[in-house]
């Protein structure tokens, strides 16, 4: 796996701290700083993501995937699947996440609640590399909502 990240500041970008990163797979995605009241050449304008957004995005990608994917192996209906992430991060640099909480909503006909906190369980524990990592720095700690669509 790859990627390339590119400052678009010194490109005569609306944004001074302006980043777009190019995957390996092929596909762009936008980074922004916030904005720097005290020194705006040092700050970005909020037109993206900021880059630890852009972690805690991924990695609410990762585990839902494992979960849609371990629900379904599991020949579960699963209709939908949500992950809301809320954290919080160290107050000092490095400032790593500190705590993260993931609260799932998965929608489906008759998955039992059971099998959705046996995925949720599975992805956190085994699967998901980037929840795995995170866990280093983070309490992880996750609940889920099912909605029986049956």
């Amino acid at each position: 796996m790859e990627c390339t990240v590119s400052w678009t500041g010194n490109a005569g970008a609306r944004s001074a701290m302006g980043f777009v990163a190019e995957t390996g797979s092929g596909h762009v995605l936008m980074m922004d700083g916030a904005q720097d009241a005290a020194k705006p050449e040092n700050g970005g304008q909020n037109l993206a993501a900021r880059p630890m957004e852009t972690v805690l995005a991924g990695t609410g990608g990762c585990t839902a995937y494992d979960v849609v994917l371990i629900l379904k192996r599991g020949r579960h209906q699963v209709e939908r699947c949500s992950v809301k992430l809320t954290s919080e991060r160290a107050e000092k640099d490095p400032k790593v996440f500190t705590k993260i909480h993931m609260h799932f909503t998965v929608a489906g006909k008759g998955i039992p609640a059971a099998a959705v906190e046996r995925a949720i369980a599975l992805s956190h524990d085994t699967y998901c590399s980037a929840t795995i990592m995170l866990g280093k720095t983070a309490e992880i700690t996750t609940s889920f909502d099912l909605e029986d669509l049956g």
